[in-house]
């Protein structure tokens, strides 16, 4: 799970730049970026303190072709702003297939107690700390902007204002450096880096989150849905309830129902809503919300409990449907990406699964299940590679972009 520390605390404080006063002359800031940066001294941040490392992936698919830049070596600058987190990764792309993440500092919007992040607040809090995540990014990686080849930004899905903050960001920049453009899906960029970060090339793929919920597998060019939630998403039923017992969002609701689970010991029985490969959570959000306060007020349980009761029958209904896909698809591997992803339960449960299937569970840390610039680096990466550019009049963004609707190019007709 997510554990605060010092990385976490930069996170959430900007990466260690001062939060603007507000958000005016934001255009002035995205220009005053370009002119200044390439005119300063890049400082070289020590690792373990804002310069976190990250492991280099060698022959992860050795089928990729080489690409435009710098005797194929290519950078990319990846931005993501899909929810309430705002992020910036520098990705290196070495031949023949070698992927290294520079930096990938990302700042985070918590909401008030009792509140969850609405679109305007949202996308005033990316616009107000994009510029300064672009100067830590570059100065992190060690590079100024006339070493970047390929700006990658999240077209979608997600939230309206703050996709359209970053999108304007990522046009912004790639006119003025001069550099092509790439459109990303969001959901895409989470499995790819995931792929890339525990190398397994063709599992079954759990994709849990605020706002999707999918059990997805790779099939034709299109990573296909095999099943999703009906309704709500796993992540907003978890952030939801989290509010009804007056849980903190700071770091994230998800996390602290994780903490206080550990030290429940009875449990509830909630309905329990599988339809075939789908699942279904609005009706178990309503009946915990309904009976949460009368447990509470009457003794019969605690916060505690109910978190520990929640997450048990939540991750159940999830583990289900996963082994079902396993078995549907043939495959022994499942990886699991989203920020619910972190969830050290929700890898345990689905360990044992596929522990009992004789397969591997393939799980992340926060520093890749939460969103983040790198991913989406990584995906523009793999689509840039195999000729995909966005134009300029097309980088736009949309709120509803399938996982299926992306044709994945970059891997073969049939997995190998």
């Amino acid at each position: 799970g997510y554990i605060p520390h010092e990385e976490g605390d930069l996170e959430r404080e900007g990466a260690g730049l001062k939060e603007p006063p507000g958000v005016v002359g934001w255009g002035e800031q995205l220009c005053e970026l370009v002119c200044v940066v390439s005119h300063v001294r890049v400082r070289v941040l020590s690792v373990g303190t804002m310069a976190p490392s990250y492991p280099e992936v060698s022959n992860f698919e050795g089928n990729l072709p080489p690409v435009p830049g710098r005797d194929g070596r290519l950078i990319a600058l990846g931005i993501e702003g899909s929810a309430n987190k705002v992020g910036v990764g520098v990705l290196l792309y070495t031949p023949p297939s070698t992927y290294s993440i520079l930096s990938n500092p990302r700042k985070t919007y918590v909401a008030p107690p009792g509140h969850g992040f609405m679109p305007r607040e949202t996308q005033k809090h990316h616009q107000a700390h994009i510029v300064g995540l672009i100067r830590t990014a570059l100065e992190q990686a060690g590079l100024e902007p006339s070493q970047v080849d390929l700006i990658c930004y999240t077209k979608g899905p997600g939230m309206g204002g703050p996709l359209q903050s970053c999108a304007i960001c990522a046009r912004t920049l790639s006119q003025l450096w001069s550099v092509p453009l790439v459109g990303v899906n969001h959901c895409v960029g989470h499995i790819e880096m995931g792929r890339v970060a525990t190398n397994v090339h063709d599992p079954v793929v759990l994709y849990v989150s605020g706002g999707n919920t999918q059990v997805i597998a790779y099939s034709m060019r299109r990573y296909q849905i095999f099943g999703e939630t009906i309704d709500i998403a796993v992540g907003n039923c978890l952030d939801r309830f989290a509010r009804v017992i007056g849980l903190s969002n700071d770091p994230s609701p998800g996390y602290n129902i994780e903490q206080l689970a550990k030290s429940g010991t009875k449990f509830i029985e909630l309905p329990y809503a599988v339809k075939g490969m789908d699942v279904s959570f609005s009706g178990l959000l309503s009946f915990i919300e309904k009976e949460a306060h009368r447990l509470l007020k009457s003794g019969e349980a605690t916060q505690a409990d109910l978190c520990y009761s929640l997450q048990e029958t939540i991750f159940a209904m999830l583990v289900e449907i996963t082994e079902r896909a396993m078995a549907h698809c043939g495959q022994n591997s499942v990886l699991i990406v989203g920020g619910v992803g972190c969830n050290k339960r929700l890898q345990e449960m689905m360990g044992q699964m596929v522990s009992d299937r004789g397969g591997t569970l393939c799980a992340m840390d926060q520093r890749y299940c939460i969103d983040n610039g790198a991913m989406i680096a990584q995906a523009g990466v793999m689509q840039y590679q195999h000729g995909y550019e966005t134009p300029l009049e097309d980088a736009t963004v949309t709120q509803r972009f399938r996982t299926d609707a992306t044709e994945v190019m970059w891997r073969p007709d049939e997995a190998q």
